[in-house]
């Protein structure tokens, strides 16, 4: 899942583009440049990467033994969510906001299969995030999909998409999907007013789910790891830090948890311990007020 960082972080030449089969401009891309987008591809096991992606991805992995363990079970339990939400919460419209590189099956892949009249918004501010999605985020006959080139950071621009507004309806239930996104994002950029201000604009009995890594379970060196910024902006949090995320939201049991235990007795057993996945996931219903 690509982060919401400057543009100058992107592995982008700026001043080159090229259309795409939509007649869209499209970023040229600098593969000797590793990406964050394409390095989590790597961890998953995709094929949307190159040298220098793997390459840091397994000096990340040196520092983080068990980082892949990580990226993994925090897209298992994101795709356990969508299941949930669609077979037993009656959700069909679904905002993804932090998508990613696709990875088969995606949220509205899930949702259509349980539910085929369901409606995807995925939302992420990253060029070559934008050339995959408009590749491979096809939606079933009955249902939609919509991809929009935003930035977690600007809710208001989200919101007042017209593709968003054209592809969900607002006055009824949504799920507001934030898989590791809002730990590339500083305390000082308002991380909790963000995901408020999200909040505020869905209807009752919408529900909100979040992953977000922790410090919780690190060892001292890795801690000194993620505050030397030598990886990029990173701002994990304990776990009252990220239980301030829900409020105003009624927690679907078990609460929060580690991303490797929610709802998890269908995956293979033994499940990796909280300690390997330092991810903590909740989701919350939203309530009136």
């Amino acid at each position: 899942m690509s982060d919401p960082r400057p543009e100058s972080w992107m592995s982008l030449r700026a001043p080159e583009s090229e259309p795409d089969n939509a007649g869209q401009a499209t970023p040229a891309i600098d593969t000797s440049v590793a990406h964050s987008a394409r390095r989590y591809d790597y961890w998953l096991g995709g094929k949307d990467n190159f040298a220098a992606d793997r390459e840091s991805g397994d000096a990340i992995a040196a520092a983080f033994p068990t980082v892949r363990i990580a990226v993994i079970e925090n897209r298992r339990f994101l795709r356990r969510t969508v299941a949930f939400l669609a077979e037993h919460a009656g959700i069909t419209q679904f905002l993804d906001i932090g998508t990613g590189i696709p990875t088969s099956p995606n949220v509205h892949e899930i949702a259509q299969r349980i539910a085929p009249e369901s409606r995807v918004v995925y939302v992420d501010n990253d060029p070559i995030v934008l050339a995959h999605a408009r590749a491979l985020l096809t939606s079933s006959r009955q249902g939609a999909t919509a991809y929009i080139d935003a930035d977690l950071r600007d809710p208001d621009k989200i919101l007042g998409d017209g593709d968003l507004r054209k592809t969900l309806d607002f006055s009824r239930p949504v799920a507001l999907m934030l898989g590791a996104i809002l730990h590339f994002i500083p305390d000082g950029e308002d991380p909790y007013g963000i995901v408020a201000r999200l909040v505020s604009a869905l209807p009752e009995d919408s529900y909100l789910v979040v992953s977000h890594a922790t410090n919780d379970f690190l060892t001292p060196q890795e801690v000194a790891e993620i505050v030397s910024g030598r990886w990029g902006p990173f701002f994990a949090r304990s776990e009252a830090e990220f239980t301030r995320f829900f409020e105003g939201c009624e927690m679907v049991p078990p609460g929060i948890v580690s991303v490797a235990e929610w709802r998890a007795d269908a995956e293979v057993q033994p499940r990796p311990t909280a300690a390997e996945a330092y991810t903590y996931c909740g989701v919350g219903k939203i309530i009136g007020s």
